[in-house]
């Protein structure tokens, strides 16, 4: 599975399991690994590596790009030492230790990836715009990219590029081992475009029952992006998400109702003569990537607010000094955005209880706790204490 970001301008089976005891799988590395070398400028780190995904986890964490790991359809970059030491570190932190806390150890001993590549540079796809931000395949690999644009002092970059990236990779490992409900691919049905998503900006599709433009790709995609975009946003991206898909929009163009390609689509219009309701000028847009690698709302002049309180402000203030005043575009998509999104979640939380026995709201809860206090200075001091 490929997890993609779109860029603007076209410039964007890891397993879960149940808490219970299960017989663990034979290794797929050898049983004697080969030795670190103890002269190695990276000896401290090689052992960290081993004794925090090799011997608990049967992980082999690559952080030296190999080229029989990576696709040669791309230009890429190896990772540096630093940056992919970084991301090693709060891989596991951020990552396995959530879960670790949430149901133990067997859980990713048991159904986590064998493999974790890192690679420095995105994979641009020039045709679609698109870059790919992570890969899972067969269950056993995943691929993270971007690795060289790590950047420690922003945790909504480090969820875009990698934590969302995990988590979506882990979702798709985990349906392919023990599959979803089925009822979950029906609630979209119709409305799903592997084609056009990428063109798409993510209030329009939040209307419609999307977390993201991407989760409109096909149904396993909305399923994956369900379970990744839930544990890592934070309550205020959350929230404005689903203000967002409360709302209705238009990309202005009187009986276009189409989702036509690189059209802006805007919720509110204001009337500069109250006499005139015809006349409308659009604005208020949504935006899912940068500026700020988040959820946000743009303005008229290019402001962009990130939470449900400032957007509201901002439009009360507007309208007090409109004279034809402010007003929301008519949701005329027949979907109830908020409610089919909760729906959605609500089966993810199900299958989550049911299947796995795994507390979905309790996850999200680590997940949120953990992204807010890591040290990582504290985390590098671990490598230096290795011996």
């Amino acid at each position: 599975m490929k997890l993609y970001k779109f860029l603007l301008p076209v410039a964007f089976g890891l397993a879960l399991a149940s808490c219970s005891e299960e017989e663990l799988g034979p290794t797929i590395f050898p049983t004697d690994p080969e030795p670190v070398d103890p002269n190695g400028y990276t000896y401290k780190f090689d052992r960290w590596v081993e004794q925090n995904f090799l011997l608990p986890y049967n992980l082999d964490f690559k952080y030296r790009m190999e080229d029989v790991e990576s696709s040669m359809d791309y230009n890429l970059v190896p990772a540096t030492f630093d940056n992919a030491r970084d991301l090693c570190l709060l891989t596991k932190y951020l990552w396995f230790d959530t879960y670790k806390e949430h149901c133990g150890d067997d859980f990713l001993k048991t159904y986590g990836p064998r493999i974790l590549h890192l690679i420095g540079s995105p994979a641009y796809n020039p045709t679609t715009g698109t870059e790919i931000l992570g890969l899972a395949e067969g269950g056993l690999k995943v691929t993270l990219f971007k690795v060289n644009s790590l950047d420690l002092t922003n945790i909504n970059q480090l969820n875009e590029y990698y934590f969302r990236t995990m988590h979506h990779e882990f979702g798709h490992i985990l349906h392919q081992t023990r599959t979803y409900p089925k009822e979950f691919d029906l609630l979209s049905a119709g409305r799903y475009d592997s084609g056009s998503w990428q063109s798409k900006p993510i209030g329009l599709m939040a209307s419609q029952g999307f977390i993201t433009p991407y989760a409109s790709a096909e149904a396993r995609e909305d399923f994956a992006e369900t379970i990744a975009n839930f544990l890592t946003r934070t309550d205020d991206q959350d929230e404005l998400l689903l203000w967002l898909a409360s709302k209705g929009w238009t990309n202005g163009i009187e009986g276009d109702d189409t989702d036509a390609d690189d059209k802006p689509y805007y919720c509110c219009y204001y009337l500069t003569d109250v006499n005139k309701p015809d006349e409308r000028t659009y604005f208020l847009e949504s935006q899912e990537h940068a500026p700020g690698d988040r959820v946000g709302v743009i303005g008229m002049r290019g402001e962009v607010f990130y939470n449900v309180a400032d957007v509201e402000a901002y439009l009360e203030r507007l309208n007090e000094t409109t004279p034809g005043g402010i007003f929301y575009v008519t949701d005329s998509d027949t979907v109830d955005g908020p409610a089919m999104i909760e729906q959605k979640r609500n089966i993810v939380r199900s299958w989550f209880k049911d299947t796995w026995k795994l507390n979905f709201d309790e996850l999200r809860k680590i997940v949120q706790r953990r992204q807010n206090d890591f040290d990582i200075d504290a985390l590098r001091a671990e490598i230096e204490a290795m011996q």
